[in-house]
């Protein structure tokens, strides 16, 4: 692989690659091939139907299944390996970077992807907005230590501003060209690839893009693990450099949307009762719609959540001040002591609740209505939340403050399974 970068550059340093890419000859269609991140998978049932999709389907590759995690990660490297010797998976000839295209729902988003130098945080270039758990950026490091491959790209943003030319050029100018594969997901997303492999054409979105920082969007853990992993191998390496979807922002901004908590062992009427002299709590007989509403309406307010799991909504807002100040933490920006996640851990799973935040007690899941679902189905508690606007998170990140983990979904998020990145090539 070229792992020629830019190394006096004080931005984002972008740089070619070999993407390795599913033969369409060779699948029944590459929509079936493909999946949402490994973390938006709801398991059992989506992954089920993933793999029921396609023996190749990429959940094979990100989401393995066996009894052990050492049998998981071997099982996902000695698959990666036979579809590359059976042409099911094949690199691009030359080093490249592509211009990604998804298009559904009323949006339009375009980025190009490629592999990234790394960075730390006080570099100021890459800049996480969220916690990380480690017991999970271990387990995606073990993973891709068995694999040696980057298998979905991280999404970031930065904002372009007004120019008409460098990357923004770039971009415009090759959806002009036939891609390299067009598809159609499930969700009615359709998906457009095309290779950057003209040197004049690369220089220009480098240049362009070393001027810029950058917000991760999606992926906080997997840049997490990859600067795990260069640190484990001596620089220069293919591990210096981790795959990554860059968006403009400014051209096509994300869908910012919470993600909701499920709490599996804290029924409706108790998650209530602890609340009653500290929360003003109301009770709504109106449709999933209606009160998410309600919520947004709140929200301008003060913190506010919408409880659900009984068969009713319970929109909770207007938390004691004494109470807020007694469980919030000091010594943070006003902007973060007043996040509604911030008083959700701190406030109430902490301290009212005294819920632990593990995978045992809490789950955290992006789709409102399969929350709801879940909760009403297993009788615990659904917590709704209202999504973080961009700017608010992205000042926070400036300042190098992180908020607590899973606080938003920037969307649409790539497709996992169009262009992977194998580090051997």
């Amino acid at each position: 692989m070229n792992t020629a970068g830019h190394t006096d550059v004080h931005g984002l340093d972008l740089i070619p690659f070999r993407g390795v890419r599913y033969d369409s000859e060779r699948v029944g269609s590459l929509a079936a091939v493909t999946s949402p991140p490994y973390d938006v998978v709801v398991r059992p049932d989506g992954l089920l139907e993933l793999e029921s999709s396609d023996p190749h389907n990429i959940v094979r590759l990100i989401l393995p299944q066996a009894t052990t995690p050492e049998d998981r990660n071997r099982q996902a490297a000695d698959t990666l390996h036979d579809w590359l010797a059976e042409g099911i998976l094949a690199p691009d000839p030359i080093p490249g970077l592509y211009v990604y295209e998804q298009r559904g729902d009323g949006i339009l988003q375009r980025g190009i992807i490629g592999a990234l130098r790394l960075s730390e945080p006080a570099d100021g270039i890459v800049l996480p907005h969220e916690d990380v758990m480690p017991h999970v950026v271990e387990d995606r490091a073990a993973l891709m230590r068995a694999t040696a491959a980057n298998l979905e790209p991280l999404l970031l943003t930065y904002p372009g501003g007004a120019s008409t030319g460098g990357a923004a050029a770039a971009i415009e100018r090759a959806t002009h060209h036939k891609p390299l594969l067009s598809t159609t997901t499930e969700d009615g997303f359709s998906h457009r690839l095309w290779a950057v492999t003209d040197p004049a054409e690369i220089a220009e979105i480098q240049s362009d893009l070393a001027h810029h920082q950058a917000l991760i969007a999606d992926g906080h853990h997997r840049w997490a693990t990859n600067l795990r992993l260069r640190a484990e191998h001596a620089s220069p390496s293919p591990w210096d450099f981790g795959l990554v979807l860059l968006v403009d922002t400014a051209r096509y901004p994300l869908r910012v949307r919470a993600i909701h908590r499920y709490l599996h062992r804290l029924p409706v009427a108790e998650a209530l009762a602890a609340l009653a002299e500290s929360f003003r709590v109301r009770t709504l007989e109106c449709s999933l719609s209606e009160a998410r509403a309600a919520l947004g309406d709140a929200v301008s307010e003060s913190n506010a959540f919408l409880l659900a799991g009984d068969g009713s909504y319970h929109l909770v807002d207007r938390p004691d001040p004494a109470l807020l100040a007694r469980t919030i933490p000091l010594g943070r920006p006003e902007a973060w002591r007043t996040l509604d996640a911030t008083v959700l851990h701190a406030t109430l799973l902490d301290h009212l609740w005294r819920i632990p935040d593990d995978t045992e007690h809490i789950a955290y899941i992006h789709h409102t209505e399969a929350t709801v679902e879940k909760a009403e189905r297993e009788g615990g508690t659904a917590v709704l939340m209202h999504p973080v606007r961009e700017e608010v998170v992205r000042d926070l990140a400036r300042q190098g403050v992180t908020m607590p983990r899973k606080s938003t979904s920037f969307g649409p998020k790539p497709a996992t399974g169009l262009v992977l990145r194998d580090l051997a090539f």
